[in-house]
C-alpha cells in the first residue's frame, strides 16, 4: 500500500503515509496481561488493508455506517481505519452504553457492521437484532465465552484477518482504488452527541473539517512523532477520537491503552505520556485521591503540603498575572517542587506531560489552578461535538482560569443578546444524519451555530462559558442564577461527588448532594461511624455536618462576590445512592441530565422547598433528612477580607 498523495486529505491517505515515512515506528501500545505490546505504524497499515478487502467481500460498501464497540483497543483502531478504507462512515459507541441505547444508535445511524471487543458487548447486540435488521455482520475481538456462539452475522476478528490476509493480493488495486477515491468532502465519522438537554442527535462530521481543527491544535501544541498520548477516555466522545486517532494520523505520535480503569495509574506512570487530554471529572477524582492521600498521613506531611502548595499556588498566580517573583518565593517554589509537587506528578503520572487540556465540561477555577500549581501545563479547551471540537483555547502566556481562552484560527464567535454563544467554523459538522430540520435549526444559512452554551466575550477577546442556556434562569428576587458554576465549587470538595442545585423560579437554592463514597467512607472510620453500606453512610448526622460544613464554606465564596450572593445554597439533602449514565441522571461522559433528575427526584425537591425536615423517598420508603446550610452575609465577608 503506497501514496504519492502530498497532502493526503483522508485519514486513510495519511496512514499509507505514515507507513512509508515511519513505518517501524509505534503507532499504538497496548498493555495486556501486564505486557506491553506495540503496533508499529506499517502493521496497522496492513492490518487495516486485510480487514478492509475482508470486510469488502462481506458487503461493507461506501457510505455506510460502521459502528466501534468497546474500549479502547489497537484492534478497534485498525477497524476504524479499515473501514474509511472502503469510504465507510465510523460511528464509535460508548462501551458502558445499554443494549436499549445501542439499538437506538443502530437504528438511527441504519448500521450495517460492528466490530464488537468481547462477549458482554456481543450479548448486548445479540438482545437487540431482532429490532436492528440493518445489521449483517458482527465482528468480535476476544473469544473468551463465544465458543458455542453459532448466530450467521457472528466472525471473529482473527477469522476475518485471516480472510483478508488471503485475499490482500487479488485486492491490492481494489483498494488502493477505494482509498484514492476518497475526499475532504466525505463523510468520516458519525458521533451521536451526549444527550443533556434531549435525546442525543448524530452529528455528521467529514475528513476535512476534523483534518482543518486537529492541523491548527497540533501546530499551537508543538506536537511531534515523539509524543505520547494516552486513550483512556470513553471511545463515543469525539475528544478521544481527535487525540486517540485524528491527531495521531497528523503527527505520526504514538497511543497508548492502559489495561484497565483500575491499573490506568499505573499504566499511566509506565506510559509517561507528553500529551494529555482530560475532563474535569477525571481531574475531580485525581485530586479526591490526592486529598485523601495527604489526609491521611497526617502529621509533619500533611502540613508540609499545605505549606508547599500554598507557595507553588502563590507563586503560580503571580506569573500568570505577570508579576515578578520574589528570590524567596522562587527558592520555596523549587523547594516545593523537589519535596511535594514533583512526586506528586510521578504519582499522578504526569511528570513527562508537556501540554495537557481539559474539555468536555466547564472547570472549576479553583481546580484548574491546583493542577497549574501542581506544575502540570494545563489548559481550558472549548468546543462540542458540532464544531469539531476546536474552538477557544487558553494560550501559554494568557491563562485567565475564569475563561477558555480566545478563540482558535478560522473561528469566528459571537454572543447573541440573550448570551448564547454563535460559531461559524471550518469544522463544523455537516449535519444531523436524517433530520434536516433540526440541521437547519441549529446551523443557519450564514453558517452560524447555534452552541446552546451562554457566555460572554471580554476586553481581550477571551471566551468565559457561563452554562447551558437551558439551565440559565433567575430567582424569584429576579438575581441571576446558573447553577453549574455553584455546583462546580461544591465538587471541588473531597466529600461531593455530585451536586445538582435547584433555583430557577424558585425563591431559594437548594440542593442534591451525592457524596463521594470513598473519602466519605474513610471520614467516617476515622470518626468511629459505623454503617453498612452507602445509603446508612449518606443518612448519619454526622455524615449531614460534614456536608454542611462544605456547603458552609462555598457559600462563603459565592457571598464574596455580589452578583452571586444570593446563589447561596440554603437547604440540602444527601441522597443514599450514586447518580449514574445507568439509571439516566448522567450522560455517558458524566455530565448531569437535569431534566431526568428533577423527575426522578421531585418529591425530594418539593420537601426542601416546603420546608420539610424529612420525607419518605424511594421504591420502598425510606426517610430522607433535609437541613438547613449556613449561609454568609456580604458584609461577613467584606469584614474577613
Amino acid at each position: 500500500m503506497t501514496t504519492g498523495d502530498s497532502q493526503p486529505d483522508t485519514f486513510p491517505k495519511l496512514l499509507l503515509h505514515h507507513a512509508e515515512q515511519r513505518g517501524e515506528r509505534p503507532a499504538i501500545r497496548e498493555k495486556s496481561r501486564g505486557i506491553w505490546r506495540t503496533v508499529s505504524w506499517r502493521e496497522l497499515a496492513d492490518e487495516a488493508a486485510a480487514i478492509a478487502v475482508a470486510a469488502s467481500a462481506r458487503g461493507l460498501q461506501r457510505g455506510a455506517h460502521v459502528a466501534l464497540l468497546g474500549d479502547n483497543r489497537p484492534r478497534l483502531y485498525v477497524a476504524m481505519c479499515a473501514a474509511q478504507c472502503l469510504g465507510a462512515v465510523a460511528v464509535p459507541l460508548y462501551q458502558d452504553a445499554t443494549a436499549d441505547e445501542i439499538a437506538i444508535s443502530i437504528q438511527s445511524a441504519k448500521i450495517t457492521h460492528v466490530f464488537a471487543e468481547n462477549q458482554e458487548q456481543v450479548d448486548k447486540l445479540l438482545a437487540i437484532l431482532p429490532l436492528c435488521p440493518s445489521v449483517r455482520c458482527i465482528v468480535y475481538d476476544k473469544d473468551r465465552g463465544m465458543r458455542h456462539y453459532k448466530q450467521p452475522q457472528l466472525v471473529s476478528y482473527d477469522a476475518l484477518l485471516q480472510e483478508g490476509r488471503e485475499l490482500a493480493a487479488q485486492k491490492r488495486d481494489f483498494l488502493q482504488g477505494e482509498i484514492a477515491r476518497g475526499k475532504g468532502a466525505d463523510p468520516a465519522f458519525l458521533f451521536f452527541t451526549s444527550g443533556t438537554t434531549g435525546p442525543a442527535k448524530a452529528v455528521v462530521l467529514t475528513y476535512a473539517a476534523m483534518i482543518d481543527r486537529a492541523r491548527l491544535a497540533v501546530a499551537m501544541g508543538e506536537l511531534n512523532d515523539a509524543d505520547v498520548a494516552m486513550a483512556y477516555l470513553p471511545p463515543g466522545w469525539i475528544g478521544q477520537n481527535l487525540f486517540g486517532y485524528v491527531q495521531p494520523m497528523m503527527v505520526g505520535y504514538c497511543i497508548c491503552c492502559p489495561e484497565s480503569s483500575d491499573t490506568m495509574l499505573a499504566d499511566m506512570r509506565e506510559m509517561g505520556p507528553t500529551y494529555l487530554l482530560t475532563t474535569p471529572r477525571v481531574l475531580e477524582a485525581l485530586l479526591k485521591q490526592v486529598s485523601l492521600r495527604m489526609e491521611e498521613t497526617g502529621g509533619v506531611k500533611q502540613h508540609l503540603y499545605r505549606n508547599c502548595m500554598a507557595v507553588a499556588q502563590r507563586v503560580n498566580e503571580r506569573r500568570l498575572a505577570g508579576k515578578a517573583v520574589s528570590v524567596a518565593d522562587r527558592l520555596m517554589s523549587f523547594a516545593s517542587d523537589v519535596l511535594i509537587c514533583g512526586p506528586l506528578r510521578d504519582m499522578l503520572g504526569m511528570s513527562r506531560v508537556r501540554v495537557a487540556y481539559t474539555a468536555g465540561d466547564a472547570i472549576d477555577p479553583d481546580l484548574l489552578m491546583f493542577f497549574r500549581a501542581l506544575g502540570i501545563n494545563l489548559k481550558q479547551l472549548y468546543g462540542s461535538t458540532e464544531t469539531g471540537f476546536f474552538v477557544a483555547m487558553q494560550r501559554d502566556g494568557a491563562i485567565k482560569p475564569d475563561t477558555v481562552g480566545a478563540p482558535l484560527e478560522g473561528v469566528d464567535l459571537k454572543v447573541t443578546p440573550q448570551r448564547e454563544i454563535l460559531v461559524r467554523s471550518p469544522g463544523l459538522f455537516r449535519e444531523y444524519h436524517g433530520d434536516p430540520a433540526t440541521t437547519a435549526q441549529a446551523k443557519n444559512a450564514e453558517g452560524w451555530f447555534h452552541t446552546g452554551d451562554a457566555g460572554a466575550i471580554d476586553q481581550d477577546g477571551h471566551l468565559r462559558i457561563i452554562d447551558r442556556m437551558a439551565y440559565l434562569g433567575a430567582l424569584k428576587d429576579g438575581s441571576p442564577f446558573a447553577p453549574r458554576m455553584i455546583e462546580n465549587k461544591l465538587k471541588f470538595l473531597p466529600y461531593v461527588r455530585e451536586a445538582v442545585v435547584f433555583g430557577n423560579g424558585r425563591e431559594m437554592v437548594c440542593a442534591l448532594i451525592d457524596i463521594e463514597i470513598a473519602a466519605t467512607g474513610r471520614w467516617a472510620d476515622r470518626q468511629g461511624v459505623s454503617y453498612t453500606g452507602h445509603a446508612e453512610l449518606a443518612a448519619h448526622e454526622e455524615v449531614y455536618a460534614l456536608i454542611a460544613d462544605c456547603i458552609a464554606r462555598v457559600n462563603a465564596q459565592l457571598a464574596s462576590d455580589p452578583s452571586l450572593a444570593s446563589s447561596q445554597i440554603r437547604r440540602f439533602v444527601i441522597l443514599g445512592k450514586e447518580l449514574s449514565a445507568d439509571d439516566g441522571s448522567l450522560t455517558r461522559t458524566g455530565k448531569l441530565r437535569r431534566h431526568v433528575i428533577a423527575e426522578q427526584y421531585s418529591a425530594l425537591v418539593d420537601a426542601m422547598y416546603g420546608g420539610h425536615a424529612d420525607v419518605r423517598f424511594g421504591a420502598e420508603p425510606d426517610e430522607m433528612k433535609i437541613r438547613d446550610a449556613k449561609v454568609t452575609s456580604p458584609a461577613q465577608t467584606r469584614k474577613a477580607a
